[in-house]
């Protein structure tokens, strides 16, 4: 192990397909940065070497072994964590991320997806590198994960027992709350929030909303549109029913795409660059990096002509369509959208 602190551990519950593979896991405490203690215990009882990743599959010597060398060394909650986990007929796995790079496996990535939907790191602290090529395309169904060799037998199984397999999705990530509800949040078509979004306290997401892995909101935020990945919403923002934002995924570049604090972007509008605080986007209106925008002043007059990602450090702007010329226009606000408190109080 490095002198500094792992990044990230996790015990896990593994499900497999057919042939012997993890296709998903579920961490019911993941940890950032855990103790030195519990670190040197994982790597002493399994036998590992410094400067990796690692997965291991735990049989029950290895569970009793680093049970005790848990108890000895003050992790206690980690201890009673892995005898619950062990109690049950499912592969228990340890997940240990001594460094930060690309995720090599199913657990891996599921580590990471885990520690940014328990608040735990932001979106875009941590490499995500690769993660599609990692993870493995799954029906999520009323029985769990099931990967899709395994669905036909499974199918069949159901039916010849009269038992209902319904098949919710069939994707390489499944639903956020599947795994973690993060306290504070209403999230009212759960489907539509995947498991490494970060979602902030009180931040509520209306049934059309959708915020992908890798990306959030600060919160409190109302959320009726689209979070693509890599999008991180500033605190008391609101993005209307129909929005978008442009991801590095959708978009193909790399700059990375944010909405600031007290931002409101209307119905059906939707931004490809970095919004700064307390501006609004009109209703309908998207505007992107390369959108020509003529700027005015507080009394309607032009004072030039810029592309959108020029005024992406500019504050308390609101961005409009010309309703006769059809021109982009940008102009000085007076006062910033403010959110209804009683509807972010999620007590």
């Amino acid at each position: 192990m490095s002198d500094t602190a792992a990044l990230g551990f996790g015990l896990g519950l593994a499900t497999t397909n057919s042939n012997g593979e993890i296709i998903e896991v579920y961490y019911p405490q993941p940890e950032i940065y855990p103790a030195r203690s519990l670190t040197d215990a994982v790597m002493s009882v399994c036998g590992l070497k410094t400067g990796s990743n690692y997965c291991v599959e735990l049989n029950s010597e290895l569970q009793q072994q680093l049970v005790q060398a848990l108890r000895e060394c003050d992790q206690a909650a980690t201890a009673d964590l892995l005898e619950r986990l062990a109690a049950g007929p499912q592969l228990v796995i340890i997940c240990l991320l001594d460094c930060d790079s690309p995720p090599a496996s199913v657990a891996e990535a599921y580590l990471k997806l885990h520690l940014l939907s328990h608040r735990l790191a932001k979106p875009n602290s941590l490499n995500l590198e690769g993660l599609f090529g990692v993870l493995v395309n799954i029906a999520w169904t009323n029985q769990g994960a099931i990967d899709l060799i395994d669905l036909p037998g499974r199918q069949l199984e159901a039916r010849l027992q009269y038992l209902s397999l319904e098949i919710m999705s069939v994707d390489k990530f499944p639903r956020m709350t599947s795994y973690v509800v993060p306290t504070g949040v209403r999230i009212a078509h759960t489907a539509r929030v995947r498991l490494g979004a970060y979602l902030g306290e009180g931040t509520t997401i209306m049934h059309e909303g959708f915020v992908n892995f890798n990306a959030g909101t600060e919160g409190p935020a109302m959320i009726e549109g689209r979070i693509s990945a890599g999008v991180m919403v500033g605190a008391n923002s609101d993005l209307g029913g129909g929005c978008s934002t442009m991801g590095t995924l959708s978009g193909g570049g790399r700059e990375l795409i944010s909405v600031g604090r007290n931002c409101l972007i209307g119905a059906n509008a939707g931004i490809g660059f970095p919004l700064a605080d307390g501006c609004i986007i009109e209703a309908g209106l998207y505007v992107t990096a390369g959108t020509k925008v003529r700027l005015l002043d507080a009394n309607g007059e032009l004072q030039k002509t810029v592309k959108a990602k020029e005024l992406g450090g500019q504050k308390n702007l609101l961005y409009r369509r010309n309703s006769l010329s059809g021109a982009v226009e940008c102009m000085p606000l007076k006062t910033t959208s403010q959110l209804n408190q009683d509807l972010h109080s999620h007590n």
